[in-house]
């Protein structure tokens, strides 16, 4: 009995043993294993998450016109497109169905939901849509061209995602309306678009630098003046022009989007003169209505804006929370965030020197131009025919 008892207890201890050893070779096998995958896992996926977050994808919203506008539209398309392929970034621009803020929004938010997360926007117009956007999306930055403090309205801080380049306009208007005078020109015209303050500021600061030009040279010269309350060109605006130009007006600054497409149809019947507006419009104009009918153009740096911009952001030097007024920041004409290009008709009344002098003036403070808009600037030798909207 003693025997079997033994026996008995030996069996029992064996196949505990057994058992356990079972245990823990299942532990070896599969415990670490788990343990092992998940902190990989999870590393991995924080990984994509920070690279996801860092990837720089940069979409342009269109406003009233479209990349082919020769003006605002697509000097920032070009801009942001060369800046994106050079730089191996994802770039795509939208255009929204209608000119409402709506589908200025719409798009916003398509660009946004399509992972990207720099959206750029050239033109006043989109005020009501950043303050839709730019706090809702804290993560997208918006850099956003010609949007005012007084257009964005926002009673506190502007937000931190958010920056705005403003342009001192008058002093690019005044180098056109001072060029035309010396280069001969005493018939002039001002065809504006919409009568909004960057509008404006082009106009006045062409008055005032034609009138200046005029007393340098102690003449007297005439303006007709007026909006065509629209950015772009039509056949009643274009019907305006003819009177003009039949009229004796010699060359008329064409200044709001496609508008200046009825100023060159005009100028055309009668050999007569153009200036162009925010880009160098020459290139475009004089192929299409007629070689040398640009005088010279009142440009902005958008371009040189949107690739200062979206270096910042790229490098992590982007400071939002600002409305920037950009101008003159060199007494080198070809550095500035204002100027006439390169391509003016330059001629003995107005050579290239002649111009580096002006602004070496302007920047230096000898020459100061009024960025007031309340009123029509004074002349002395100017008269301003001001007939307010043509529409």
């Amino acid at each position: 009995m003693k025997k079997i008892f033994a026996l008995l207890l030996a069996l029992c201890m064996v196949l505990s043993l057994c058992a356990c050893g079972g245990t823990k070779e299942e532990t070896k096998t599969e415990e670490p294993a788990a343990e092992a995958a998940e902190p990989e896992t999870a590393e991995a996926a924080e990984e994509t998450e920070e690279v996801e977050e860092a990837a720089m994808a940069v979409a342009m919203i269109t406003d009233y016109g479209d990349i082919t506008d020769q003006s605002f539209n697509q000097t920032t398309y070009e801009a942001c497109k060369a800046f994106c392929e050079e730089n191996a970034i994802e770039f795509k621009y939208y255009k929204p169905a209608s000119d409402s803020d709506d589908d200025r929004i719409a798009m916003i938010d398509m660009a946004i939901d399509e992972g990207f997360n720099v959206v750029v926007m050239p033109g006043y117009a989109f005020a009501p849509a950043i303050k839709a956007t730019a706090e809702e999306y804290p993560e997208v930055t918006f850099i956003a061209l010609d949007v005012s403090e007084f257009d964005l309205g926002y009673e506190g801080a502007i937000p931190a995602n958010l920056y705005s380049a403003v342009y001192q306009e008058e002093l690019c208007g005044y180098m056109a309306g001072y060029a035309a005078v010396k280069l001969g020109y005493e018939k002039l015209g001002f065809l504006g678009g919409m009568a909004v303050p960057a509008v404006v500021r082009y106009g006045f600061g062409f008055v005032q630098g034609a009138d200046a030009a005029a007393a340098e040279l102690d003449k007297t010269i005439e303006m007709n003046y007026a909006y065509g309350n629209q950015f772009f060109g039509d056949a009643d605006i274009t019907a305006a022009m003819d009177t003009w130009y039949e009229a004796g007006t010699q060359v008329v600054f064409a200044c709001g989007g496609g508008i200046y497409s009825s100023a060159a149809e005009a100028a055309a019947k009668v050999d007569g003169k153009v200036i162009g507006v925010d880009v160098d419009q020459s290139f475009n104009i004089d192929a299409t209505y007629g070689e040398g009918m640009t005088v010279t153009s009142a440009m902005k740096g958008l371009a040189a804006t949107v690739k200062t911009l979206l270096t910042a952001v790229q490098d992590g030097t982007f400071e939002g929370g600002q409305v920037a007024t950009l101008g003159l920041v060199s007494e080198n004409p070809e550095e500035n965030y204002v100027q006439i290009p390169m391509t003016t008709q330059f001629a003995e009344g107005f050579t290239a020197e002649d111009y580096a002098a002006l602004v070496a003036a302007m920047f230096n403070g000898e020459i100061t131009v009024s960025d007031a808009i309340e009123t029509m600037p004074e002349t002395t030798n100017t008269t301003v025919n001001d007939m307010g909207n043509l529409k």
